[in-house]
């Protein structure tokens, strides 16, 4: 048996963890069933937008006729947009891979490995031990139960990097950020896209006036059917075909395409890693269950990022990996705080928010809507749907939340991150501020100037 002052599971962010207790003198193995660098790195977040870049321009372009402008798309070099994805990916892994061979007191075991007793692994022939354990596994594509799938063949987000020509046409089953953004890469690229989502909303978790107009937007490029459960797949012709029920009215639909990308959604790597063999409990779905200081139910073991299954987002696990580091090996015990969780989704139109929805029944709230063609450069842009909405607790300026849907709406919701992780947390500084005129700031800012109480036609502004 190998002896081990730290095991991490998962070379994500948990690496962040690895590489400081490395740097303390410690004995660290790192257990990933994949490539180093995690899902981020190879399968998520930063090769999709190597992609999406791309179509966002293709986008940006043809919306470019509304303000006078008319441009003709030539070509889409789909080899060289692969190229500069794959790029950055194995540039990122290939550096990792350097470090992780060059670091004494530094195992790395590219294997699937379980639990088989308390703090005990078995790694391929090894079993290894160690008093602390931070549990950093990730998660993997959730591919619901669909009649002949499997027969039929699907991508998800491990395998459609692989893909060596776009296909002709392409059905997504899943209404989430995953298929939004998928959906917005192939449409603009010229492939027939299909949305099948089950939830009656696109993206379900945004405010619902930014999940209808993010549908409405897409419908332009993409066929968008929410409401609708994939029931079974097929093969017709030279198509995949999903079958799908219409929850609205019971009918069922046909949807062929030359390919099929399934983004249902995330599942638990817990079933591999077993970790009710060393006292680590997890809930229903698999997902690791933590208190306020990320650790588990066993003490000294500790979770975080998408194992966890609460905020998958690579900053999130990053900001978790920080805590777990503190609580695991300082004096001081940090709570874990998750009322301002960034989020966006690169689709066009962007989408972007932090904190509570106006849904939330927890506060006395106002709220505030503003169209970014309410402002100078807005309008210049042409924006005419797009806005910024606002929740603030009455009688306090409080922020509460935040929900952008427009052009970088990524970069104009980061400001309300700060303030809503600062000191009192309010919209002060804000009105304190000069706002650089015009710019597309004075829309966040304005939707501050247009407080209201909830009932008030608090949404005028967003349609």
């Amino acid at each position: 048996m190998k002896i081990y002052d730290l095991i991490v599971i998962g070379s994500g962010a948990g690496m962040n963890v690895a590489s400081s207790a490395v740097s303390q003198g410690m004995k660290v193995a790192v257990i990933d069933n994949g490539p180093l660098g995690g899902t981020c790195l190879n399968r998520g977040c930063i090769p999709s937008k190597v992609m999406i870049y791309p179509a966002d321009v293709i986008r940006t372009a043809q919306h470019a006729k509304k303000i006078g402008v008319h441009l003709k798309l030539e070509k889409v070099d789909f080899d060289l947009i692969m190229k500069r994805t794959w790029k950055i990916v194995l540039d990122g892994r290939h550096e990792m891979e350097r470090g992780v061979g060059a670091t004494e007191n530094l195992d790395f075991y590219n294997m699937d490995a379980s639990f088989i007793s308390d703090y005990t692994m078995r790694a391929g022939k090894d079993e290894i031990r160690a008093d602390k354990i931070v549990i950093a596994a990730g998660a993997r594509p959730l591919i619901p139960r669909i009649d002949g799938l499997d027969d039929v063949g699907y991508e998800t987000n491990r395998t459609i990097f692989d893909i060596k020509k776009p296909p002709e046409s392409l059905t997504i089953v899943g209404g989430g950020y995953i298929a939004a953004e998928f959906g917005h890469f192939f449409s603009s690229i010229g492939v027939k896209v299909t949305i099948i989502g089950r939830n009656p909303r696109l993206i379900p978790q945004a405010e619902p006036e930014v999940s209808e107009l993010l549908k409405n937007e897409m419908s332009k490029y993409c066929r968008v059917y929410t409401n609708h459960e994939v029931l079974r797949a097929t093969t017709e012709k030279d198509k995949r075909v999903i079958v799908a029920r219409n929850r609205s009215d019971d009918k069922l639909y046909k949807f062929p395409a030359e390919l099929i990308l399934v983004a249902a959604g995330r599942r638990s790597n817990s079933d591999i890693l077993k970790p009710e063999k060393t006292g680590v409990q997890t809930d229903k779905r698999g997902w690791i269950v933590v208190d306020e200081y990320l650790q588990t139910t066993k003490e000294n073991i500790w979770a975080l990022g998408d194992a966890i299954g609460r905020n998958m987002f690579r900053h999130t696990a990053n900001y978790e990996s920080d805590i777990v580091w503190r609580n695991a090996f300082t004096e001081r015990k940090h709570v874990v705080d998750e009322h301002a969780v960034p989020n966006a989704v690169f689709t066009y139109p962007q989408v972007a928010s932090v904190g509570l929805t106006e849904a939330s029944k927890d506060h006395e709230i106002l709220v505030g809507v503003n169209r970014y063609y309410d402002v100078a450069k807005g309008y210049a842009m042409g924006e005419e749907d797009a806005f910024v909405k606002v929740v603030v607790e009455r009688g306090t300026s409080k922020i509460l939340g935040a929900h952008i849907i427009g052009p970088h709406a990524a970069i104009l919701v980061q400001p309300l991150v700060y303030l809503v992780n600062a000191g009192g947390q309010d919209y002060m500084p804000l009105a304190r501020s000069q706002t650089i005129h015009p710019a597309l700031s004075e829309a966040v800012v304005n939707a501050f100037g247009r407080l209201r109480v909830v009932g008030e036609h608090a949404h005028d502004h967003a349609h």
